[in-house]
């Protein structure tokens, strides 16, 4: 019985599919590994902690709408690091078109609370 119970723990059951009510982001988001899309106040969160985190950074100076560059004073090198420390938080590869144009808080919460593997 405890085996049992063991496997159908790791079962995935889908409801049944129609062109109707299933978008194909929808359908993707079933069939991944991860079961909880992550929610956005939690991202701004670990958002915020890892930037205030950074070396360079004064903290008190960190919020949702900093820019990197402009607000805290950071360099371009900077700014690739913060990203690196973003993936790292949420165990997640963004592609390189995208990590450059990720300069503020603002933009990281929204491509993170976007990003459907985003752990």
């Amino acid at each position: 019985m405890a085996l049992r119970a063991a496997i159908l723990g790791h079962i995935r059951v889908l409801p049944a599919v129609t062109k109707q009510n299933v978008t194909k982001s929808r359908l993707n988001r079933w069939m991944s590994s991860h079961d909880d899309h992550l929610d956005k106040e939690e991202v701004i969160d670990r958002v915020l902690s890892v930037v205030k985190s950074f070396p360079k950074v004064d903290p008190s100076q960190v919020t949702t709408d900093v820019h990197f560059q402009k607000d805290l004073g950071l360099d371009s090198l900077d700014n690739v690091e913060i990203v690196m420390a973003l993936e790292e938080e949420f165990k997640l590869e963004i592609p390189d078109k995208e990590a450059d144009k990720i300069d503020s808080c603002t933009l990281a919460i929204e491509y993170i609370s976007n990003h459907p593997m985003a752990g």
